[in-house]
């Protein structure tokens, strides 16, 4: 039978995540109005009384975040959704919480090499600690419930 501490402690990981995720939208938009870099030629009235093409542009700073946002859709959507099938198979609570925070900080830290520009490996590993994790309890659910 399910632990309910393991299913809080994923839940409380989860929306951890999830709101770090969440905030990489105003930090994008941050970074955008900062460096007058628009996607859209409607965004540039934010900075300026008409519309100005120049204002149109690729800024690497903004494209970074951008970047790093997306790294986090492509791996956190996928860790909730195997992290909850993982929890309800029922794992020793000392091995869902190593699951659960070893990827909670996997995630920080690779925001923070990412925005910060730190020399790989940094995020490399950051990212790859977090993908393994992911896969880890994947295969516990396929070794516990595997039915064809």
């Amino acid at each position: 039978m399910m632990d309910s501490e393991i299913l809080s402690a994923f839940s409380t990981h989860a929306t951890i995540i999830i709101l770090k995720m969440m905030l990489m939208a105003p930090v994008t938009t941050y970074f955008r109005l900062t460096r007058k870099a628009f996607a859209n030629l409607e965004d540039t009235k934010l900075v300026s009384s008409r519309e100005d093409k120049k204002l149109i542009c690729v800024d690497p700073d903004v494209e970074r975040v951008r970047r790093c946002h997306q790294n986090d859709l492509e791996n956190i959507i996928p860790f909730v959704l195997v992290g909850l099938i993982y929890a309800l198979t029922g794992p020793p609570l000392s091995s869902a919480l190593l699951h659960f925070r070893l990827f909670t900080a996997s995630r920080i830290c690779h925001t923070v090499t990412y925005l910060g520009a730190f020399p790989q490996p940094c995020r490399a590993l950051c990212f790859l600690l977090g993908v393994a994790v992911t896969f880890s309890m994947a295969y516990h659910v396929l070794a516990t419930a595997f039915v064809l």
